[in-house]
């Protein structure tokens, strides 16, 4: 426990524990407070948000270009800890894979029933918009924001020597100010923990709605307490282990079923439909990107950006903290070049693929009325997915292996979670082999699980799913900042 600092550590504790008993207590009035102050920052910082995004995006780009390129993270004899396939594993499955899972069915078709650009009678361009809008907000624009940050992270931390802390990121006048410093960095482990334990929380719903559809299992409170209490042991076993035996692991046991599902959907499903979809939603996506993604629904009354583009940008920026300092811990040795094509390219096209299999395997079974989809995304998002696979010739074997899959993922969030939190609530961690001490990563492995538990019982989990994404609006304007001390030190480093 020498390694925890103290005044970070508990002063989060004691927020988290704090936070938790008034959302509990007043869920009902907190979801409305946190929605007015999301619609509030929408209405007149949604253009900020949309602004920063696209930069963030130019930026990672500009930065292959340039003479920093082959800068490497660590210095330059360093050596790549991890080979591409574990880092790709491993910076997905913290980063976004159990996302997919949920919305890769759902969001296209919710896109499809509610997206106030829909033309009436025109399914060819309603369903390529959809497809589109749901690539636009996991595509690109999110993973810069990841790739911006990450690589601020990893900079500071190998290059400068300075602690995994959002305050190390920010120059030297703010890491030295001790009351400002630990303000910073609990608003970070607070955002983490949050984020996580709403993503647990969520997916333990989606869980036990798949062993309801698949067994019958009953969709009661005990069973998911149940569920919660299994993934946060198993959570809890895999980060005692540590980085290397316990997360790489299971990342790449995440990519072999991911791949597996995506080539069952793809064969077994409408293949020439996906395929010929596949280059259709490309050239569309790239045609439309710059219009969609500075799109800010100026002439409309509608509010539907609001609760889709702002917030998912918002969401990107709140996760940055946790899901950056990660990919920054497993990055060591990698050049810019190599971190940004890693971090943006790569999860974007995964994104890409995945989107246009699922996607569009779920837009013809609307198309041609082959399934009730469509109803069950309005009525029961949770078991859209496994409605799906109804009409495949193996729904059973493809439920089960989507529900193995759903667990192994939210396991490897939970994973990440702890160990950026307990790396967050560090001294001054800053080697390259310390996961941080085992105590705190264990510490935190179980309050994620509890935390869960109990916002799911009081109700509490959308009040705190909107109030971390409300978190996003400063921490987008501290990632403008860390990328311009990233920068500065880049060029020092350079011309000196």
């Amino acid at each position: 426990m020498n390694n925890i600092s103290k005044s970070r550590f508990i002063t989060s504790v004691l927020l988290i524990i704090a936070i938790t008993v008034v959302v509990s207590l007043n869920s009902a009035v907190s979801e409305d407070f946190f929605l007015y102050l999301q619609t509030f920052l929408s209405k007149y910082l949604g253009w900020m948000i949309i602004v920063l995004a696209n930069g963030f995006l130019i930026f990672s780009i500009i930065l292959i270009f340039t003479k920093y390129k082959n800068v490497r993270l660590g210095g330059s004899s360093a050596i790549p800890t991890y080979s591409y396939v574990n880092w790709i594993a491993m910076l997905f499955s913290a980063g976004l894979g159990i996302g997919l899972l949920f919305y890769g069915v759902a969001e296209p078709i919710m896109h499809l029933n509610s997206y106030p650009g829909m033309v009436d009678g025109d399914i060819s361009y309603n369903a390529g918009k959809a497809i589109g809008l749901a690539n636009l907000h996991w595509g690109l624009h999110g993973w810069a924001i990841y790739s911006s940050l990450g690589l601020c992270f990893a900079y500071a931390t190998y290059n400068k020597k300075l602690p995994f802390r959002v305050s190390s990121l920010l120059g030297s006048k703010i890491a030295s100010n001790y009351y400002l410093a630990i303000t910073i960095d609990v608003i970070a482990i607070l955002t983490t923990v949050f984020g996580v334990t709403t993503s647990l929380g969520l997916g333990t719903v989606q869980i036990s709605a798949g062993l309801g559809h698949i067994f019958g299992v009953n969709e009661t409170f005990n069973n998911q307490i149940l569920i919660i209490a299994f993934i946060t042991l198993i959570g809890l076993v895999s980060v005692s282990l540590g980085l290397d035996s316990g997360i790489k692991k299971l990342s790449q046991i995440n990519m072999i079923l991911a791949t597996s599902l995506l080539l069952l959907i793809f064969l077994l499903g409408p293949t020439i439909f996906i395929i010929n979809a596949l280059i259709q939603n490309f050239g569309a996506y790239i045609n439309t990107l710059i219009q969609s993604a500075t799109w800010t629904e100026v002439y409309s009354d509608s509010s539907w950006q609001n609760g889709w583009t702002l917030f998912y940008y918002s969401w990107w920026f709140a996760w940055a903290p946790f899901v950056s300092l990660f990919i920054a811990r497993i990055s060591y040795g990698r050049s810019i070049k190599e971190f940004i094509i890693g971090v943006l390219f790569v999860p974007s096209l995964i994104v890409f693929i995945w989107m246009g299999v699922f996607g569009n395997a779920a837009i013809y079974q609307v198309i041609n009325e082959t399934s009730q989809i469509s109803e069950m995304v309005s009525n029961n998002l949770p078991v859209a997915l496994f409605t799906l696979f109804d009409v495949y010739p193996i729904a059973q074997v493809l439920s089960v292996l989507s529900l193995i899959l759903i667990v192994t993922f939210f396991v490897t969030s939970s994973d990440s979670g702890a160990l950026v939190a307990s790396m967050l609530s560090s001294k001054n961690l800053t080697d390259i082999g310390d996961d941080s001490p085992i105590l705190s990563r264990a510490t935190w492995a179980i309050l994620l699980g509890i935390l869960a538990a109990v916002l799911l019982y009081a109700g509490g989990l959308t009040a705190l799913q909107t109030s971390v994404v409300i978190t996003g609006v400063p921490f987008a304007v501290i990632v403008v900042f860390a990328c311009r001390q990233f920068y500065i030190s880049l060029e020092d480093e350079i011309d000196h």
